[in-house]
């Protein structure tokens, strides 16, 4: 199926306009992640995956009010929890809420952490629940996942360069690695902007954006490879121009067929996959993109 037939799109009269547009985007995320870098010493918040700490998921039997759980808390004397409702799409009236305390030094005490949420909703508010789901993890194992998302992310790239390296050329590795950076340096940065923790899960979201988008990538520097035989004579902008044109509808019906079903898994997935459904929304979009105007 060809959805563009005989398209002849100037893609490269283009290029400062996607410069302009990547610009903007990646300079406003470092700016925002510089900011949370100053203030909480990380440039996105961090999930309990990273930073270590207690988080109890709690379900109430009715609609519970934030204030009054707040309130348990403090009379219970935990005075820095962070309180916050879980509202899905496919459970509106779930009455669930998340209750996290941030990192502790003791690691010993982070179970304790949890007990002690638990009895001080018992104690002090009056609304009968469950306990869903618990994530207790310690500040050095935490830390040490931190790393390892990092250096997995920078050899998933420097796999990849190497393999364009032997595939096409330096320089296709190249561009392509940077077209990958770019997705992801926007990617992270729109949870900086949208004050959204970072996950495992969502590491591993950005790990499959990476190989999806240098799919993508590949797809057309295979095309202007092939062109580039045929048409020896041919300018080389022409040839990427052309390239970019006859790969067009095969980008835009795997990318769109993509972004439907990751857009649906956001908006029905629930909050539990919230995080991972986003990346891959804001990944697939941006990749898209990068694949044409930035690779």
């Amino acid at each position: 199926m060809e959805l563009f037939r005989g398209v002849n799109v100037d893609w490269l009269r283009l290029k400062w306009y996607f410069l302009g547009f990547s610009l903007i985007f990646s300079v406003a995320g470092i700016i925002s992640m510089s900011s949370h870098w100053a203030h909480i010493g990380s440039p996105v918040p961090l999930g309990v995956d990273f930073k270590g700490g207690t988080q109890v998921q709690v379900q109430f039997n009715q609609a519970p009010d934030v204030n009054s759980i707040r309130e348990a808390m403090v009379a219970a004397g935990i005075r820095d929890a962070s309180i916050q409702t879980i509202k899905a799409i496919d459970e509106p009236n779930g009455n669930e809420v998340l209750i996290s305390l941030p990192e502790q030094t003791n690691e010993a005490a982070l179970d304790a952490g949890r007990q002690q949420i638990v009895a001080a909703l018992q104690a002090h508010y009056n609304n009968p629940f469950i306990v869903r789901n618990v994530q207790v993890v310690g500040p050095t194992v935490g830390k040490q996942l931190e790393s390892k998302a990092v250096w997995a992310t920078l050899y998933s790239m420097a796999g990849m360069l190497v393999y364009l390296w032997f595939r096409f050329q330096l320089i296709y590795g190249v561009a392509a690695v940077v077209a990958c950076f770019h997705d992801t340096l926007i990617t992270v940065g729109a949870f900086a902007l949208l004050n959204k923790e970072i996950s495992l899960t969502v590491i591993a979201a950005i790990l499959t954006l990476v190989g999806y988008s240098m799919n993508d990538t590949i797809v057309v520097f295979d095309r202007i490879r092939e062109n580039l035989r045929l048409s020896r004579r041919e300018s080389l902008p022409d040839v990427v121009n052309r390239s970019i044109n006859q790969t067009l509808s095969r980008t835009v019906l795997t990318s769109g067929l993509t972004f439907l079903t990751v857009l649906s898994l956001y908006i029905f997935g629930g909050q539990v996959l919230r995080g991972f459904s986003f990346a891959l929304v804001v990944g697939i979009l941006i990749g898209t993109y990068s694949s044409i105007a930035v690779a």
